[in-house]
C-alpha cells in the first residue's frame, strides 16, 4: 500500500538526504568503522544541509518546524544506506527535546547554535554500571556548593561519548535520589574533573563512539542546571515516547530493507538448479516477513502522525518499539538464514544489519521493560 503520511515538501527533503548520504556519509563509513568514531567533519556538514536540529526555532539556528515526519525521513533513509554510526536522531530526536523543552533562554543562545551547526556534539549520560532503566539505582551525585554543583559519579554505554562537547548528566541532587531527587547537569567539553573512558568495543554499530565516562569533583555551574531542581525524573519520561517512536521507526525502516535486499538474493541464487524463490518454504519465509512489515507500518505511520499532532501516549511508543524491534530482530535473523554462507560474511549488507540492529530492542528501554509499561496501563 502506498503511505499516506509524507507531503512533497517530506519527499523533497528525503532527496537531500539521500544526497547528503551519497556524497558525506557513505565513502567515508568504512574507513568511521575502523576507526569507531566518525568525522567530525560529517557533523558540520550535516549542519551545513540543514538536517541538525529540524524543530528548534529559526532564530536559534534551526527548522523551526516541530513536524516529526522530518525526523522519521532522517531515520529511515540512514537506516535504509546502513550507516547508524552518525547519530543524527539521538541529536535530535532524543536530546533536542531537553535543549529546547527545558532551557532557559541564555542557555538557548549558549548551546543552540552550535547544536545547530554541528559544532557542539551531544549525549545524555544515564546509564551506570549499575544502573540501566532503573533510575533508582543511580549513584552519580550532586552536591551543592554555593555557586556551582561538585559532580561524582560515572557513567557507561553512552553514545556520542568520545565526540560530545555537551552531555546531560542524570545526577541524584538529594541524598535519597529516586524519582524526586535526580536533576539533569549539563557537563561541558573542558570542565576540570570530567573524564572519558575508553571507546567501547561492541558487537555492532562500530563507528557510532560509546564510551564510559568519569566525573571526579566536576565544578558545573548554577546556570548549567536544565529545567526544574529535582525534576528530572518528570522531564526524562516526558520525553520517552519520542525517543522509542524514534527508535521504532528505524527498526521498521531496518526491517523493510532486510526483506528486499533479501527479496532480490533468493530470486538470483540458486540451488540445485533452480533459483531459491522457486522453493515453497523460501516463498512462505518471504511472505510472512512482507505481512509483518506491511501491518507493522501501517501501525508505524498512525503512530508518526499522532506523534505529529502532539498526541501519542507512552503506551502507544511502548507498543511501538516493542514490536517494530523485536519485527528487526526476527527478520534479521530470518534474512541472513536465507543468504545462507553468505550472510555471515560482512561485506554483505545483511551481516552489517544483523549486527547492528541486535541493541535496539535493548536500548530506548528493553522489550521487558516495554511490555511491563503496556501491562500495567491495562492491569494496574
Amino acid at each position: 500500500m502506498k503511505r499516506q503520511i509524507f507531503a512533497p515538501e517530506h519527499d523533497a527533503f528525503r532527496e537531500t538526504v539521500r544526497s547528503f548520504l551519497a556524497r558525506e556519509v557513505l565513502p567515508y563509513y568504512e574507513q568511521w568503522e575502523k576507526d569507531g568514531i566518525v568525522s567530525r567533519d560529517a557533523w558540520r556538514a550535516a549542519g551545513k544541509q540543514g538536517l541538525l536540529g529540524p524543530a528548534v526555532d529559526e532564530e536559534y539556528g534551526g527548522g523551526g518546524s516541530a513536524d516529526f515526519r522530518y525526523s522519521a525521513v532522517l531515520a529511515e533513509e540512514f537506516t535504509r544506506a546502513g550507516a547508524p554510526g552518525l547519530a543524527l536522531g539521538l541529536h535530535n530526536d532524543i536530546i533536542g527535546p531537553y535543549l529546547t523543552g527545558l532551557a532557559t533562554e541564555e542557555q538557548k543562545r549558549r548551546w543552540l547554535p552550535g547544536f545547530c551547526d554541528g559544532t557542539l556534539i551531544t549525549a545524555i549520560a544515564m546509564t551506570e554500571p549499575g544502573a540501566g532503566s532503573d533510575l533508582q539505582g543511580i549513584r552519580t551525585h550532586a552536591e551543592d556548593r554555593g555557586d556551582h554543583w561538585l559532580l561524582n559519579g560515572s557513567k557507561t554505554f553512552i553514545s556520542n561519548g568520545i565526540l560530545a562537547d555537551l552531555v546531560i548528566v542524570v545526577a541524584k541532587t538529594t541524598p535519597e535520589g529516586g524519582a524526586h531527587g535526580l536533576s539533569l547537569l549539563v557537563v561541558e567539553r573542558g570542565m576540570q574533573g570530567f573524564e572519558r573512558g575508553r571507546n567501547l568495543d561492541k558487537i555492532g554499530q562500530k563507528a557510532q563512539d560509546t564510551a564510559e565516562l568519569f566525573f571526579h569533583d566536576v565544578r558545573v555551574p548554577k546556570e548549567n542546571l536544565l529545567g526544574e531542581l529535582n525534576g528530572a525524573f518528570v522531564h526524562l519520561m516526558t520525553n520517552l515516547a519520542q525517543e522509542r517512536l524514534s527508535i521504532a521507526v528505524a527498526a521498521i525502516a531496518a526491517a523493510e530493507h532486510l526483506l528486499e535486499i533479501t527479496t532480490e538474493y533468493v530470486k538470483e541464487r540458486e540451488a540445485f538448479g533452480r533459483p531459491l524463490a522457486s522453493k515453497q518454504h523460501i516463498r512462505f519465509e518471504i511472505a510472512e516477513m512482507a505481512t509483518e512489515c506491511a501491518v507493522t507500518r501501517a501501525f508505524l505511520d498512525r503512530c508518526i502522525e499522532e506523534h505529529s499532532r502532539g498526541g501519542l501516549g507512552a503506551v502507544e511508543a511502548s507498543m511501538a518499539k516493542w514490536w517494530a524491534t523485536e519485527l528487526q530482530k526476527r527478520a534479521a535473523d530470518r534474512c541472513l538464514q536465507l543468504h545462507g554462507g553468505y550472510g555471515y560474511m560482512t561485506e554483505y549488507p545483511v551481516a552489517r544489519a544483523f549486527t547492528d540492529g541486535r541493541i535496539q530492542t535493548i536500548y530506548g528501554g528493553t522489550t521487558e521493560i516495554m511490555k511491563e509499561i503496556i501491562g500495567r496501563s491495562l492491569l494496574g
